[in-house]
């Protein structure tokens, strides 16, 4: 067995040395896969978190309460809308298809705040606003709030005409109501910075939130 080993001895180790070659590329180019399947794992992983990012944005806004707003005049689609608390005039149009074209924008407040039961109304350019038979509790609302500020509503300029707002707290008004949407009774305004209950009571008969 030796003399044999020893007479074989120039064709054993360069067969040995060709093997381990052999190993060695072999276990290089598994690596080499493994390298070019990874990415693709984990790009599909952050496709999946961007889907899902996605879809809770789309889901953002609509966890609120809905109300349920009258859109009338010069709309592509008059109607009645399911809406949510916090949301604007200009999203009330919207959903009612936008303005037509003979619409008089700058008659309505597309900055207001929605509120349950409200009657959106869109004259046509020139049109003189009056009550019509179908609206009449609408009317006598508005007659006989008329005298008092809508604090859902009202621009900074208009809380000041309350007694005791200046433009710090006219701002404070602003800021609580964009963040937690439209105040549900007077009382709520106690929770704005800078207005306390002696205050509340001097303005209550000057304001209204409907």
């Amino acid at each position: 067995m030796k003399l044999w080993f020893k007479q074989n001895l120039r064709y054993i180790i360069p067969g040995l040395l060709l093997f381990v070659v052999f190993i060695f590329a072999v276990s290089k180019t598994a690596t080499k896969e493994e390298k070019n399947t990874l990415p693709v794992e984990l790009s599909g992983e952050k496709t999946i978190s961007n889907k899902s990012k996605a879809n809770a944005s789309s889901l953002h806004g609509k966890n609120g309460k809905e109300i349920m707003v009258d859109v009338k005049g010069a709309v592509v689609h008059p109607g009645v809308y399911k809406m949510s608390a916090g949301d604007r005039t200009i999203h009330a149009i919207h959903q009612a298809g936008g303005f037509l074209k003979e619409a008089d924008e700058r008659a309505v407040n597309l900055a207001a705040v929605l509120q349950d039961e409200m009657v959106i109304y869109v004259p046509k350019k020139g049109e003189v606003q009056h009550s019509t038979p179908s609206e009449p509790d609408a009317t006598r609302a508005n007659e006989s709030q008329s005298a008092k500020i809508n604090v859902n509503i009202a621009t900074a300029e208009e809380l000041q005409k309350i007694t005791g707002i200046g433009p710090a707290k006219a701002a404070a008004i602003i800021s609580y109501r964009e963040e937690n949407g439209p105040f549900q009774k007077v009382e709520d305004l106690l929770n704005v910075t800078g207005i306390g209950e002696k205050s509340l009571e001097k303005m209550k008969d000057e304001i209204t939130i409907n």
